[in-house]
């Protein structure tokens, strides 16, 4: 457990064309990383430039977050690819936010698989492997933020650093993990139970799920997750950070978060 500190991160750059998507201007005053969209299941390259040139200036880590090339169904939809097909997309994704970055005098920091191609990495090794092939070859400097699974191992097992999430508006289950937005309690609307869930987490490692029993979270959260489309993300951000601060938690960027993480390993 990271009982002092933790990185919260939300979805941004998610608009398209004339499409707006997700309140960035307010997000961006809530948060300490963001996962931008990359241009294949939201984004374009005007919202990628504006997005990253927003959060350098606000000095907020920049993260990738790729997904299938799936605008329409927003990359929540499952599409068969080969290993190598995903591969490539995830390093072509990672490239395209990198162009931005590079022009705004600031760097990639982080990588978190977007909708399904990010909670089918959990299970499935395929994906595992061709996500963090793609990473590992472009930058091993690059953080995994995921969930316990495959794809944790496979960052693992490659040397990636790894930023356990909790996703601070979604329903947990018996097993520790989201339960399907369908199911009822998948996504919460009360700001007030977003906050004391995250200082739960943060501070005990235990989350309560949607039958209202109480269980280990099964991981670290080194990064709790804000989605930029919940009608009430703003009203869940603010309740988050009251929360910490009630319970004396620093939200901080999440190399810090791993940095404090380690250094507090070595000393054990």
């Amino acid at each position: 457990m990271n009982s002092s500190r933790v990185a919260v991160v939300a979805d941004l750059g998610e608009s398209f064309g004339n499409y707006t998507i997700g309140n960035d201007e307010a997000l961006l005053e809530l948060v300490t990383a963001s996962n931008i969209a990359c241009g294949f299941h939201a984004g374009d390259p005007r919202v990628l430039d504006a997005t990253v040139a927003a959060c350098v200036e606000r000095g907020i880590e920049l993260g990738a977050h790729p997904g299938y090339p799936d605008l329409v169904g927003f990359g929540r939809r499952l599409i068969e690819a080969s290993e190598e097909e995903i591969r490539t997309d995830v390093l072509y994704q990672l490239g395209a936010l990198d162009a931005f970055a590079r022009v705004h005098g600031a760097a990639i920091s982080h990588v978190a698989p977007h909708g399904r191609m990010g909670s089918i990495a959990q299970t499935d090794a395929k994906h595992a492997r061709a996500i963090t092939d793609a990473i590992a070859a472009y930058d091993p400097s690059h953080i995994v933020i995921c969930q316990r699974g495959l794809l944790a191992q496979e960052s693992q097992r490659r040397g990636l650093d790894v930023g356990y999430v909790f996703l601070a508006d979604r329903g947990y289950g018996e097993d520790g993990m989201p339960v399907a937005r369908s199911h009822p309690g998948g996504l919460i609307f009360d700001p007030e139970l977003v906050g004391r869930r995250v200082a739960q987490v943060v501070t005990e490692g235990t989350v309560v799920t949607v039958d209202g029993a109480t269980v280990p979270l099964g991981h670290d959260a080194d990064v709790v997750l804000l989605h930029g489309d919940h009608p009430l993300v703003l009203e869940n951000g603010r309740a988050l950070h009251a929360a910490l601060a009630q319970a004396g938690i620093e939200a901080t960027g999440l190399r810090a978060v791993l940095d404090a993480k380690a250094a507090a390993a070595a000393e054990r």
